[in-house]
């Protein structure tokens, strides 16, 4: 059955923040992170939500922080409602399926980006320079082309309703220092390596991802979420050619439909057609069934 939440309210528990997505509460030692069904696009949320979507990211990034265990730690400390301190309790039908119960680690202020595939941003900067983030590329790719190798192309991460800006490896060590970005760039590009090797054989080309990383004293863990259709482009493995944008299963359905309208990108967002909401709903499902084999009920 369809559950939409758009927007939680806990009187009793304290509002850290919202994002585009997720609404944070501070519990004293550990934060309580819920995935809402808010969806952004162009950096800007948009007025309509897709049903169960927050349950969907929740249990993607679940299943790949079990997966990434062996490479790198994870902020998650429970995900069933049933462990959570007491105080969350009344809102347990909220949380179920779409909350974490996380360790507060300080967050790293660049995005990790990763791509093993041309297409977005990427593309239109390779076509302007032929390099991506002070990286230079082959020359003749084609949109959509997979790279020869995965590459490393760090942001800044921008405010609620600012736009990221592309930086290259520099930059980012100047931000964070050369040791900690040595060490993001090489857990993100091994982070997505195993991923997309594991999502090719479930179907699933991830032609380039985000990941976020936090510290907690020396240690440097993966945190928010991991390799879902929110924040990566997954893209059909059948039906992938080269030479163009592709069928996605993530919001870039969302994103061409926005093309087609009158908008500077700019809040507030456009309403959403029920059809584009509910197309969306599924492409999200499709990807979480094919890559964990199990819809949750949903």
């Amino acid at each position: 059955m369809m559950k939409t939440v758009s927007e939680t309210v806990f009187p009793e528990l304290n509002l850290l923040k919202r994002g585009k997505v997720r609404d944070v509460y501070d519990l004293d030692t550990h934060l309580l992170m819920i995935a809402t069904d808010r969806i952004s696009a162009f950096d800007v949320v948009m007025p309509d939500p897709v049903p169960d979507k927050g349950t969907i990211l929740t249990q993607i990034s679940l299943f790949w922080f079990d997966v990434m265990q062996p490479l790198v730690q994870n902020h998650v400390i429970a995900s069933d409602v049933e462990q959570y301190p007491s105080v969350c309790g009344p809102y347990a039908d909220v949380l179920r399926g779409r909350s974490m119960l996380v360790k507060k680690a300080q967050p790293l202020p660049i995005e990790c980006i990763v791509r093993g595939y041309i297409s977005g941003s990427g593309w239109k900067e390779y076509c302007e320079t032929g390099a991506v983030c002070g990286i230079s590329l082959p020359q003749g790719l084609k949109e959509s082309e997979q790279l020869p190798e995965p590459i490393f192309t760090p942001s800044t991460k921008a405010d609620l309703g600012e736009h990221d800006i592309n930086i290259d490896f520099d930059e980012a060590a100047r931000l964070i220092g050369r040791d900690p970005a040595e060490k993001i760039r090489d857990l993100s590009l091994a982070v997505y390596k195993k991923g997309a090797d594991l999502a090719d054989e479930r179907g699933i080309i991830i032609a380039d991802t985000k990941f976020e990383f936090g510290q907690i004293d020396d240690d440097i863990i993966l945190i928010d979420e991991i390799l879902t259709p929110d924040s990566s482009r997954f893209w059909p493995k059948e039906s992938y050619r080269p030479g163009g944008a592709q069928k996605s299963y993530d919001k870039q359905f969302v994103r061409d439909y926005l093309n087609t309208l009158d908008w500077d990108k700019k809040a507030p967002g456009p309403a959403l057609p029920e059809t584009v909401v509910s197309k969306t709903r599924q492409k999200y499902l499709d990807a979480l069934t094919q890559l964990t084999g199990n819809s949750y009920g949903l």
